[in-house]
């Protein structure tokens, strides 16, 4: 007997919304600045299809400095310049779009730019830190979850992380999505945060060294030429397809460019996930 396959469908706002979907990109560096590239061909392909369109907002504080070229989408003449004010303001002029630069971390203590402008449909983080992985999922906890149809409701979160060869997806809901009856599929309302999944395995991971590179050389012993690209491409694809087909059994993936693999991480892995973290809340709770 053939078993259903677990899908998680798109939330209905993101398929038919009233305004242009909000994105925020958090990290403006190799994966970042290939992001913002990515989402600019998906906002250009949604408007000629009669959709309305994505609204971006980028968040870093950082600064371009020599070790950044190359490896990310920086030249010379933009040495000094803030990172999102480089790339918005040349996304902007080659696409015709209007979007943000925001030169601040997307942090806590950043409060005068949250929560008005942390909220968004779909949050992409393109962080190199744990601590900033985790501190994002505690905003997006506490964002207000605006009912109903709203161009600021958070609904998902993909998380963008790679060391040297190798790096992963994560797709994850921002709560429960709603999910229509099906005969064919096993609809799944919620994808797992990373950061409560594989809390065990961020927090051995070591990958806690913000120490910005002195050149090129020395940041290609830290992360490949090709990870970040071959992430955002790939990132950005399953977003096209969330988008365009209104459904998915992928939840993100594995890439090792060492030896050219990669490995999907399905929707149904999200069921077993979810137990073991209902069962601890229950435990913290009867505590």
């Amino acid at each position: 007997m053939k078993t259903k396959t677990a899908i998680h469908f798109t939330d209905n706002y993101l398929l038919r919304p009233t305004n242009p979907i909000t994105v925020n990109i958090i990290g403006a560096g190799g994966t970042g600045s290939q992001v913002l590239t990515a989402m600019a061909r998906i906002n250009h392909s949604l408007l000629a299809l009669g959709h309305p369109g994505l609204q971006v907002q980028l968040f870093d504080d950082d600064t371009v400095t020599k070790a950044n070229l190359g490896r990310q989408l920086f030249a010379e003449a933009d040495l000094g310049m803030y990172k999102t004010a480089c790339l918005v303001n040349r996304s902007n002029r080659f696409f015709g779009t209007s979007w943000k630069a925001l030169c601040c971390k997307y942090s806590k203590a950043d409060q005068h730019y949250l929560p008005q402008q942390g909220a968004a449909n779909i949050t992409l983080s393109c962080v190199d830190n744990v601590a900033a992985r985790f501190e994002i999922a505690s905003i997006l906890k506490t964002l207000p979850s605006t009912p109903g149809r709203s161009p600021y409701k958070p609904l998902y979160w993909m998380d963008f992380g790679n060391s040297r060869h190798t790096g992963q997806v994560i797709l994850s809901t921002v709560g429960a999505i709603q999910q229509p009856s099906s005969k064919k599929y096993i609809p799944v309302d919620t994808l797992p945060f990373i950061t409560d999944e594989f809390a065990t395995l961020l927090a051995h991971s070591g990958n806690t060294d913000t120490t910005p590179s002195c050149s090129l050389a020395e940041a290609l012993t830290r992360q490949d030429l090709f990870i970040n690209s071959s992430l955002a491409q790939m990132g950005a694809s399953l977003l096209w397809s969330l988008l365009r087909e209104g459904m998915t059994e992928n939840r993100g993936f594995f890439v090792n460019l060492k030896d050219f693999r990669s490995h999907p991480l399905k929707v149904e892995t999200a069921l077993a996930a979810l137990i073991p973290l209902k069962t601890s809340k229950r435990r913290q709770q009867a505590a």
